[in-house]
């Protein structure tokens, strides 16, 4: 067996985006001197970054100031309009601005690629002298003989799928570090074993989530209005017992980003969140713009939904949480990269205070408190019941609810109670409780096959490599997700991994096509038995979202 070489570092941060880019510009703002390595599993820094987005420069003003000086891209497009629209099948209403509380105002925000975003700030954090790896997934924690986290092994290179090694075998490197922060995103795989082996969960309630899937169209000179913003809510979900919305940007080189979310809690196993989303670019409204477009980049990521009462406890010995690995979404206002970054930023001033004292491997506290007790808290708080409610009752009752909720809540006059929410899987029924919902056909111009989608997200991965989609039991597979639930993998993902094959005189066989995979974690969340475990591919595998 290679034996593994190490690199010792002050902190190695795993996650490339901004929360992780942010914490690694901030420790070094406060110590040059500090050995910051940041691990991207994406073929390069923002390869992996998918968002609507509109960008609150909160933080980002907080950790360069010069920002919009500095050639940033997201100071290309700053919001001009702002509009929420309530769908039905053939219509729309535009929600008066004056009927949403003011911190749901877009005056003053940008929208942009939040990849190209990233991709900046990988740059100005190399200028500062952050050691950049992209391409390295971390596959593993090390742990000291306390149960301390000492670091990390990146992904080993060159196993074939058989798990022999191939010629160009490289085992992975540890990183040893003084401190090391979590930024994978939404349901990290490392992430979500901190959680276990720390209880950091213990606390508060699960986390929830949303996929959110998005098309960048180049449409009609005529029809951009570059920093013009809308939001959608209604149809089509409300024919599917479902709730979530979507996102229509108009943003920089003529370009719209138009994107669906689709709440992960559905009950119903024929729920296809792509056919939705596909459906939806049908509606007049929606159809006027993109007629004489063309698509030119697709993607899917899972959103955190569970809002303040789902932040887990943040910090553990020798490591941290940070970003959306501990789940900052504001979900009414779809806005998560300022709070990401702003815990980024807290997290690296009390690693640099320790650091200085002359820890190392011990529990963050000062930045679990900090976060408490920042603006971050204070955003959440505000809108805490918004999707509980909405889950609840349901998009009408539970908008009205929602609203009225953080209404009294700006107001200091907020109802006394936080409403609950379960695990995403626990909501799904038996396939027979539901009849199936009968999507159209696309048609080739606004709506597409999911295979010929994924190929505009330009998803890669070396052929010859064990499947990162783990199935635990396959026969758990075939007797539950597939005779109980009518196998909702082969809708919920976003991009064709999973099927059934039947063949006559033969047991149904899972087939899992990982090269599709675009690394959205649906999986790993809304199979019914937890039967399915995503874990990190060879380094640079996976999309390369170009403007995502």
């Amino acid at each position: 067996m290679s034996e593994r070489e190490s690199m010792p570092c002050d902190v190695v941060i795993i996650g490339g985006g901004v929360a992780g880019l942010a914490a690694a510009i901030r420790l070094k703002q406060i110590n040059e001197e500090l050995e910051v390595v940041v691990l991207e599993k994406g073929s390069e820094i923002g390869a992996h970054i998918l968002s609507g987005a509109v960008v609150d420069p909160k933080a980002l003003d907080e950790l360069l100031p010069e920002w919009r000086d500095m050639d940033c891209p997201m100071a290309q497009t700053p919001v001009t309009e702002n509009h929420h629209w309530v769908l039905s099948a053939t219509g729309k209403s535009d929600l008066p601005e004056f009927m949403m509380p003011p911190f749901m105002s877009n005056e003053g925000k940008y929208t942009g690629s939040l990849g190209n975003l990233a991709r900046w700030l990988g740059e100005q954090a190399e200028g500062l002298g952050v050691m950049v790896f992209p391409g390295f997934p971390a596959s593993e924690v090390l742990f000291d003989d306390k149960g301390a986290v000492t670091g990390v092994v990146t992904q080993d290179m060159g196993i074939a799928e058989d798990g022999s090694h191939k010629g160009d075998y490289q085992p992975g490197m540890e990183i040893h570090a003084k401190y090391t922060l979590f930024a994978e995103g939404a349901r990290g795989n490392l992430t979500k074993k901190m959680k276990a082996k720390y209880d950091l969960e213990a606390d508060c309630q699960p986390q929830v989530y949303g996929l959110g899937i998005k098309e960048l169209w180049d449409v009609d000179p005529a029809k951009h209005e570059p920093g013009k913003v809308i939001h959608t809510q209604g149809w089509p979900l409300s024919e599917s017992d479902t709730w979530g919305g979507g996102f229509i940007y108009h943003q920089a080189a003529g370009q719209v980003a138009i994107g669906f979310v689709t709440s992960l809690d559905y009950k119903n196993p024929y729920v296809s969140p792509y056919q939705e989303f596909q459906r939806y670019k049908h509606h007049p409204a929606i159809a006027e713009l993109l007629e004489g477009g063309k698509r030119v980049a697709y993607g899917a990521r899972v959103i955190n939904e569970g809002g303040w009462q789902s932040v887990p406890k943040l910090a553990f010995p020798g490591g941290a949480l940070i970003g959306c690995a501990a789940g900052f979404v504001n979900v009414p206002r779809i806005k998560g990269s300022h709070t990401a970054m702003k815990s980024g930023m807290l997290a690296a001033e009390s690693i640099a205070a320790a650091v200085a004292a002359g820890s190392e491997h011990t529990e963050l506290m000062d930045y679990d408190e900090a976060v408490r007790s920042s603006w971050i808290a204070d955003e959440l708080k505000l809108v805490k019941n918004a999707q509980p409610a909405v889950a609840k009752y349901g998009g009408d009752i539970g908008t009205v609810l929602a609203g009225i909720d953080m209404w009294m809540r700006t107001l200091k006059i907020g109802l006394p109670i936080t409403m609950k929410h379960h695990r995403d899987y626990e909501t799904l029924e038996r396939a027979d409780l539901h009849k199936k919902i009968a999507y159209p056909k696309p048609d080739g111009v606004l709506s597409f096959d999911r295979l010929t989608n994924v190929a505009y997200s330009y998803t890669n991965h070396a052929e010859d490599q064990p499947v990162h989609l783990k199935v635990c039991d396959r026969e758990l597979q075939r007797e539950s997700e597939l005779e109980v639930f009518a196998g909702p993998s082969t809708r919920y993902c976003p991009a064709g991994v999973y099927e059934w094959i039947e063949e006559e005189g033969q047991e149904p066989k899972f087939q899992i096509n990982s090269q599709n995979c675009v690394h959205c974690k649906t999986c790993d969340i809304k199979d019914p038995n937890q039967n399915i475990e995503w874990t990190t591919p060879e380094g640079g595998g996976g999309p390369n979202y170009p403007n995502m």
